[in-house]
C-alpha cells in the first residue's frame, strides 16, 4: 500500500448552485481537470472525489457535488446524492456567485450543514467577471462565516483559499492513534492474522497494514504469527508482551493461547476507538442479549466486497447471534455507502470496523442510531460478547472497561 487510505484523508466537500462554478474550483485546488465544466447548469452528476495534498495538512479528498437547486426527479436523486456527501464531510466549501452572493438555496445548505456541525468557508466565485457589490458582500458578512473572493477561472485567490483550509480544518480530524497509546515506546505486541479465504490473495487488510504502521509510528516492536502459531510463539519470546491484537474470528482460540497476565483485544474493536466511539458501541452489545425471535438487525459493511462461502457478515454472524440467543432473529444488510434512515426498524445495528470510510462518516452513523434510539455495535465487540470474552478484551481501554463492568452487573449480561 502506497498511498494513504481514503479513508484517513480529511474531506473537503465543494458545495453550491448549479453553475456556481464547483467543478471549475476543484480543477482550480488540485490543479488539474478532474471535473467537466461547461456553461450548462447542472452538468456534475454524482460527487466526484479527487485525493491530493494540502500541506502542512497532508492527505486530503476533495468532493465535487451536485447543484443543489437541481431540478427534477433526476435533480432530486442527485441532492440525495449531495446530502448523502455531508455525512463524511470534515470541511465545507460553499461557492457562492460574486453577483448573487447568499441565496436562498445556499441558506438552506448552510442550515444542514450547521446541524450537522461541519465548519464552511464561503468562496465568493466569478470576481472576473465582476466584483460583488456592497450589498452582496453585507449578506455575506451576516453568515459570520470566513470567506474568501476568488477567479476559479483564472486560480486568482487559490492560494487564500488554500491558506484558509489549513485554518479552520476541525481539530476533531485528529484522529486517536489506534494502539500506540497502549503499546508505549520499546514494548511489544503480538498480532495474530489468521490466512483464511477471506484474506486478499498476497497482501494483508487494512486495519492490519494500519496497525503495524501506527506501533511502528511509537517505536514499539511487534511479532507476527497465524493463530496456530501463537502458543509456540509467546513460549519462545524472552520478554513477555504487553498485547495480543487479534482478528475477531480468531477471539476464541487466542484467548485460549494467551497468558492471562498478558492483555488481549481484536483489530475491530481497536478500529471502534479510531474510527468512531468505543463507549457508544460497547454500550450497544448490551441489546444483542434482549433479541428475541422475529427482531429485525441490521448488519451495515461499509465495503463492498466478493462475498465468501462463510463470510463474516453474511453468515458467521447471524449463526452465533441465533445460537447465542437461541431464537430465529431477523437479519437485514447493507453494504458501501448505503444506510438506511429507517434505523427505528431494528433492534440494533452491528456494523463492521469501517476501515474503509472516514471517521465522519461513522460517527454520524452512530449519532444517526442514537437519535433514533437503536443500539449499534460493531463486529469485533460482538464476536467478543458470543465467546465471552468481551471483559478481557475490553481491559486495554480502562475507562470504558469501568462503565462495561458497571452495565454488566445492572443487567446481569454474560
Amino acid at each position: 500500500m502506497q498511498k494513504t487510505p481514503s479513508a484517513n484523508r480529511l474531506h473537503i466537500a465543494i458545495y453550491g448552485r448549479r453553475n456556481a462554478g464547483k467543478s471549475t474550483l476543484i480543477n482550480a485546488l488540485s490543479n488539474q481537470k478532474l471535473a467537466i465544466v461547461s456553461d450548462v447548469a447542472g452538468t456534475t452528476t454524482d460527487p466526484v472525489y479527487k485525493s491530493m495534498e494540502i500541506l502542512p495538512i497532508g492527505p486530503v479528498v476533495l468532493i465535487d457535488t451536485a447543484g443543489f437547486d437541481d431540478e427534477g426527479a433526476l435533480g432530486a436523486l442527485r441532492i440525495e446524492k449531495t446530502k448523502e456527501v455531508m455525512k463524511k464531510t470534515d470541511l465545507a466549501i460553499l461557492t457562492l456567485s460574486a453577483q448573487e452572493g447568499v441565496m436562498e438555496f445556499d441558506t438552506q445548505i448552510i442550515v444542514m450543514l450547521l446541524e450537522k456541525k461541519i465548519p464552511i468557508i464561503l468562496a465568493i466565485n466569478k470576481i472576473d467577471i465582476s466584483q460583488p457589490t456592497q450589498e452582496v458582500m453585507e449578506k455575506v458578512a451576516r453568515q459570520n462565516f470566513p470567506f474568501v473572493l476568488i477567479s476559479a477561472e483564472k486560480a486568482e485567490g487559490i492560494s487564500e483559499l488554500k491558506r484558509m483550509i489549513i485554518e479552520y480544518s476541525p481539530k476533531s480530524f485528529e484522529e486517536p492513534t489506534i494502539v500506540s497509546d497502549i503499546v508505549n515506546s520499546g514494548e511489544a505486541a503480538v498480532l495474530v492474522i489468521p490466512i483464511d479465504t477471506g484474506m486478499p490473495k498476497g497482501r494483508l487488510i487494512l486495519p492490519q497494514v494500519q496497525t503495524m504502521r501506527d506501533l511502528l509510528d511509537g517505536d514499539a516492536i511487534m511479532h507476527i504469527s497465524k493463530e496456530r502459531e501463537l502458543k509456540w510463539l509467546l513460549s519462545s519470546l524472552k520478554v513477555k508482551p504487553k498485547l495480543v491484537i487479534t482478528d475477531s474470528q480468531a477471539f476464541a482460540k487466542v484467548s485460549a493461547d494467551t497468558p492471562s497476565d498478558i492483555m488481549l483485544t481484536s483489530f475491530s474493536i481497536l478500529f471502534a476507538r479510531y474510527k468512531g466511539n468505543l463507549l457508544s458501541l460497547v454500550k450497544g452489545a448490551m441489546a444483542i442479549k434482549e433479541l428475541k425471535a422475529g427482531d429485525k438487525v441490521l448488519i451495515s459493511e461499509a465495503c463492498t466486497h466478493h462475498q465468501q462461502a462463510d463470510d463474516i457478515g453474511k453468515v458467521k454472524i447471524p449463526r452465533w447471534i441465533r445460537q447465542y440467543v437461541n431464537s430465529d432473529v431477523n437479519f437485514e444488510f447493507c453494504s458501501g455507502r448505503e444506510f438506511p434512515d429507517n434505523l427505528k426498524e431494528y433492534k440494533v445495528v452491528i456494523h463492521c470496523g469501517g476501515c474503509m470510510i472516514n471517521r465522519k462518516e461513522m460517527l454520524t452513523r452512530i449519532e444517526a442510531c442514537e437519535y433514533h434510539g437503536t443500539p449499534i455495535v460493531n463486529y469485533g465487540v460482538t464476536i467478543a460478547l458470543i465467546h465471552g470474552i468481551l471483559d478481557r478484551a475490553l481491559q486495554p481501554f480502562p475507562e470504558v472497561y469501568s462503565i462495561w463492568k458497571e452495565s454488566r452487573k445492572e443487567t446481569s449480561l454474560n
